[in-house]
């Protein structure tokens, strides 16, 4: 079951939480425990991070003056926060010293040694920071929530970049023939590239995440359904059909699959490394990034730009972005609709052509003088 995968998953945020809880205020034991039940492990793992960047901003503050540590933050201290001091974070975390490698934003850049956040790293930090004076708030710990007094960054919209078919059938061709690759690759694109054609296909063709596909398991694929089963953000399951083509690829790979002795641990797993251990996130996203520099060289393809063109290929051919949200795993059709966006405005437009308000056969200026009319 791909269940194992996850829970392996979550057991592994689990300790890295319980290590990193060492290093924050005694209340934070309290509010991971708190959200336990609402939240996953990697959800809590990255809270914690956050949490510990605000910390140690505030820690700096006059209002810490009087302690040693940053463990030794309490209620009494947290009573003194204001809205202007998350203020000042969300300002601070713009660009700051590097000086913790536990602490990894994907959504920033690190360079000499400086980190910085745009506006969705800036959410995702104030999100953990509400989320933790909610619940002292609540729980009486604290008399005031001032988190909840702070704006959320504006976030612009993001083009969405995803593949024109052309580039598709490029990208198929490319891992099939390893043309363009370097002498390195070469040497072990025969070892992979029917592993590399399921695994993009796959992406493809059915638009699941990464995590999603990386927890594939060897009986979470039926063929004779077309059918995988698949763990969803959150710990939900869930079945995707695939169709024709994306059969064929698995098919080919599990040929393969089935004469490799997987190392300990990584039975179970379909896709496999090299090394023969479960495939990871890593280097998925690095396999992806290899062939697609060369078939898209102007595009930033990563696996989610592939869930991406595979939500652009199905809503064009269906316009229907209630099945778009369903096949993607988005729980509110809201988060579909705003990725597709510029999709729906062209359908608008094709239904404004199609419309028809008179003959254009008729003449589009009355007859002039002298001219009989034909009516």
């Amino acid at each position: 079951m791909s269940g194992n995968y996850s829970e392996q998953r979550a057991k592994k945020y689990t300790i890295k939480l319980r290590e990193l809880l060492g290093e924050l205020p005694r209340s934070c034991s309290d509010f991971f425990r708190g959200i336990e039940q609402t939240t996953s492990a990697l959800t809590r793992y990255g809270y914690a991070l956050d949490l510990k960047l605000f910390f140690k901003y505030l820690f700096d503050l006059p209002l810490c003056k009087d302690i040693d540590t940053i463990q030794d933050i309490d209620s009494s201290i947290l009573n003194k926060v204001s809205a202007e001091d998350i203020e000042g974070f969300l300002q601070y975390i713009a660009l700051y010293p590097d000086d913790d490698p536990n602490i990894n934003d994907s959504d920033s850049d690190n360079e000499n040694n400086y980190i910085s956040n745009g506006e969705r790293g800036k959410a995702r930090k104030l999100a953990a920071i509400r989320a933790f004076f909610k619940y002292l708030y609540k729980r009486g710990k604290v008399s005031a929530n001032p988190a909840s007094l702070v704006d959320t960054p504006k976030l612009h919209e993001r083009e969405i970049i995803r593949l024109e078919p052309d580039e598709i059938v490029k990208l198929l061709e490319l891992i099939s023939s390893g043309e363009g690759l370097t002498a390195a690759q070469k040497r072990f694109h025969n070892q992979t590239k029917i592993r590399d054609a399921a695994i993009v296909t796959l992406f493809l063709g059915t638009g699941m995440r990464i995590s999603e596909l990386v927890g594939i398991n060897n009986d979470d694929i039926d063929f004779e359904q077309n059918e995988v089963r698949i763990i969803r953000k959150g710990g939900n399951a869930d079945v995707l059909v695939f169709g024709k083509e994306v059969r064929s690829t698995l098919l080919d790979y599990k040929l393969r699959r089935d004469l490799i002795i997987a190392e300990l641990g990584s039975e179970d797993a379909f896709f496999l490394s090299l090394q023969n251990k479960r495939i990871t996130v890593r280097a998925v996203e690095q396999l992806v990034k290899k062939y697609a520099k060369i078939a898209a060289p102007l595009k930033k393809i990563s696996p989610h730009k592939l869930r991406s063109t595979f939500g652009t290929s199905l809503y064009r051919e269906t316009g229907d972005i209630y099945l778009v949200a369903d096949v993607l795993g988005h729980k509110d059709v809201n988060t579909t609709r705003k990725h597709y966006a510029a999709l729906a405005k062209d359908r608008r437009r094709v239904a404004a052509e199609v419309i028809k308000l008179r003959d254009d056969t008729q003449p589009d200026e009355p007859p002039q003088s002298g001219e009989q009319s034909k009516e």
